[in-house]
């Protein structure tokens, strides 16, 4: 990791170095398609990218360092426009497009070197996304941070809508680097050795780049056979299970059928069914109007009942009156024949004249033979009375027995 730093700070120093000389020396705004400048950038994302927590994926290790560019805005709060101009670009899908975004707009506003520094200045935020040994974490990239000061002297203009900066392969042109030691300006030994060791870097940083490359490349592969025999079993499986559908789908048919002719002849038996239904129907609602007009006669013969028994108490009302009647003319004729007793013992005993007395024991006996008819009379009535109250109540005991 100490020689991946050293390296990196290395490449860093020269790509800085030849972006100021060069755009200096060309005397225009540099835009997206100047090389130095694409080569720079593909400087600072190994940059940001070394020593990087990555999330296990399928494919490999996902890092990202669009977190920690994320977090400037909290620290500088003039980042805050960069990063919403990032986030509201419509072309942007992954983080290291954010990310590359907001690396071109802080170099447009001359404002990448104070945000780096700030961002180096909070260890304790950036230890969530980088390894205590990554180059944001050490000393190397203070320098480097303090190195990108230089790269306010350059102007910068780049049109974000029409680059994809989703799927831009970020290789490192060491071939841009590496110089003849003969074409060196000076003779003096210490640039000689120094231009020799940075050589040596730069050669060792690419064969551990294409080292990486290889090991990611083949852990892909890996992943890629490990997938296509998953998937092979998982064919083979599904081939199986199509096997079984099928089968299990003729064995639903089959049962289709039967429920299908089943249904047919429920369809029949609900039909006769129906016909049975509608005779019980026709059968009941007869048989309920029987009911009804035999609860109508029933009414009819419960009124006649209630008028007969009235009959029948008028006329015990009436045979109860001619009872005390006949009561009270036998007390009158009882006191009649007493009053002719006496009249006869006094008839007997007084001196009145034979004829008179005889001409009132004549009306006497006529007015008793009267009361005496009468008396009879009253006693037909009472026992025709009698009958006629026998008779209504015979009839209404037969009205009774024929309603139940």
């Amino acid at each position: 990791m100490a020689n991946e730093r050293m390296n990196l700070m290395n490449m860093a120093k020269l790509s800085i170095k030849g972006l100021i000389e060069s755009a200096l020396n060309l005397g225009r705004t540099l835009d997206s398609d100047y090389a130095p400048l694409q080569q720079f950038f593909v400087v600072m994302e190994h940059c940001l990218k070394h020593g990087l927590k990555g999330k296990k994926t399928f494919l490999g290790q996902n890092k990202s360092f669009w977190g920690p560019l994320e977090l400037v805005e909290k620290l500088v709060p003039e980042a805050a426009e960069i990063t919403a101009s990032v986030k509201d670009l419509p072309g942007l899908k992954t983080p290291v497009g954010r990310g590359r975004a907001w690396l071109r707009l802080a170099l447009m506003q001359k404002k990448l070197s104070e945000y780096m520094k700030a961002l180096i200045n909070r260890k304790d935020l950036l230890s969530e996304f980088y390894e205590p040994n990554a180059l944001m974490m050490e000393e190397e990239g203070a320098i480097i941070a303090g190195l990108l000061v230089g790269l306010n002297v350059i102007d910068a203009n780049f049109c974000m809508k029409g680059e994809d900066l989703d799927s831009q392969v970020g290789v490192i042109d060491f071939s841009m680097y590496l110089k003849d030691g003969n074409s060196t300006k000076g003779s003096e030994g210490d640039g000689q050795i120094t231009a020799i060791l940075d050589q040596k870097n730069y050669v060792e940083e690419l064969n551990r780049h294409l080292s990486a490359t290889v090991n990611n490349l083949q852990a892909k592969v890996d992943a890629l056979e490990k997938s296509n025999t998953k998937l092979t079993e998982e064919l083979a499986v599904a081939n199986n299970r199509i096997i079984t559908l099928q089968e299990e789908m003729e064995r639903v048919k089959e049962e289709s059928s039967y429920i299908l002719e089943s249904n047919r002849k429920v369809t029949k038996d609900r039909t006769a069914d129906g016909h049975a239904l509608t005779e019980a129907r026709k059968q009941l609602k007869e048989e309920t109007q029987l009911r009804l007009d035999v609860e109508k006669e029933l009414e009819v013969q419960i009124g006649m009942r209630q008028e007969m028994e009235l009959a029948m108490k008028m006329l015990e009302k009436d045979v109860c009156e001619k009872q005390d009647a006949l009561v009270a003319l036998r007390q009158q004729l009882d006191d009649l024949r007493a009053l002719k007793h006496e009249l006869s013992f006094k008839l007997q005993s007084s001196d009145m004249g034979v004829k008179q007395k005889s001409e009132l024991n004549s009306r006497l006996e006529e007015k008793t033979n009267q009361m005496a008819a009468t008396i009879k009379q009253l006693e037909q009535s009472e026992k025709d009375l009698v009958k006629q109250a026998k008779t209504l109540s015979s009839a209404a005991n037969k009205l009774i027995q024929k309603h139940h």
